[in-house]
């Protein structure tokens, strides 16, 4: 197999130039905003089950404990993000939004929504879901 067909046949190079194209369509509506992409997904996590464990959401996203508190340093800092000792363990931390936090998730949402619609505009909504589900079924195999 020769360089150029390698390039054309390399799984990841063509995930990782979609995720960076989408990616970007996804930052441009949520910047006005003030969070990013990775940013959005933590606290919709947030917002569907409270009181999360670090640990957990950095499974359920599929991310490093590091990448994750780059992501979540500024959540925090913004007000946006409130960590407290777990219940269960004193050493594990539950995050959850604050009101503030709420609410930009609010302001948050007609943003990605308007990243969804111009997404699914430009593939097709039935090709989008295909290829959510898709998407969605890799990580489900790990």
């Amino acid at each position: 197999m020769n360089d150029t067909s390698i390039a054309q046949a390399c799984n990841c190079l063509a995930l990782r130039q979609a995720a960076r194209f989408v990616t970007q369509l996804y930052e441009r509506h949520l910047a006005p905003v003030g969070v990013t992409p990775a940013q959005f997904s933590i606290m919709a996590n947030l917002t569907r089950r409270p009181g999360l464990l670090m640990s957990e959401l950095a499974d359920t996203l599929v991310m490093d404990r590091t990448t994750l508190l780059r992501a979540l340093k500024p959540l925090q800092r913004d007000g946006f993000v409130a960590t407290a000792a777990s219940e269960h363990d004193a050493r594990a931390h539950a995050l959850s939004l604050t009101k503030l936090g709420e609410r930009t998730f609010a302001q948050a949402k007609v943003a990605w929504q308007a990243a969804q619609d111009e997404f699914e505009t430009r593939f097709g909504r039935d090709r989008a879901k295909a290829l959510r589900d898709e998407l969605f079924s890799v990580t489900a195999e790990r």
